[in-house]
């Protein structure tokens, strides 16, 4: 599972939570302590740069948040994010620098890192986005098995048991997801892959791939 470590996935100069990121191995071991991490950070920022907009939601002065955006607690939104109308943050999410955060999209437990894309009806739950990771049009992360079992990381014959009943997906930097597309509960998708629309995707998907469908998942090869 060298592959899902988050040396391999994710660029720790591109967050705010990068101390975070330093405590684990893999990212889906920070998840369960996102909402306190939030807490604690957030004391800590600077108010020359952001506003404590309401208990436990700070949000940089030189963010856009619409006025009909939801903000729950804890939240930080990082300098020149963009929250758009409708969006609904339900908490225990950092929003990275410059990221957005589109209509109708929900969040719920996650971290985005910079520049981030989520802009149209998303859901992103028990997840994380690496730097400028971006989400067509209605794709989501389903955190829940139907079976409600504990969620498993899958790669081949290998896996490693996460004692996670809510694990969405786990995104490399600069990943690109198709429209429509489900990632299911223990996703992995390493830096750089793309991802066809209306894609079911689970368990580990590799870097610098192309993923057609379960069967299908090419290298990328330079031009």
């Amino acid at each position: 599972m060298e592959q899902c470590k988050i040396k391999n996935m994710y660029d720790l100069t591109k967050t705010i939570a990068a101390d975070y990121f330093e405590t684990v191995e893999y990212p889906w071991e920070l998840l369960a302590g996102i909402s306190d991490y939030i807490k604690t950070l957030g004391k800590a920022l600077d108010p020359e740069k952001f506003d404590e907009v309401s208990e436990n939601v700070w949000v940089a002065k030189s963010a856009t948040v619409a006025p009909t955006a939801h903000l729950g607690a804890p939240l930080i939104i990082d300098e020149e994010a963009e929250i758009r109308h409708c969006a609904f943050v339900r908490g225990s999410a950092i929003v990275g620098k410059g990221a957005v955060v589109g209509n109708s999209t929900e969040l719920k437990n996650v971290i985005l890192f910079d520049k981030v894309q989520v802009p149209h009806y998303n859901y992103v739950g028990d997840s994380i986005l690496g730097y400028k990771a971006h989400m067509g049009a209605g794709s989501i992360t389903s955190n829940v098995k139907s079976d409600k079992t504990l969620v498993i990381v899958r790669d081949g014959k290998e896996e490693i048991p996460t004692g996670r009943k809510k694990f969405g997906a786990m995104l490399g930097n600069e990943v690109e997801v198709g429209c429509n597309s489900v990632l299911n509960p223990g996703t992995v998708i390493g830096p750089h892959t793309n991802v066809y629309p209306l894609s079911m995707v689970r368990g580990v998907v590799a870097a610098n791939s192309i993923y057609k469908n379960k069967n299908e998942v090419v290298v990328k090869t330079d031009k």
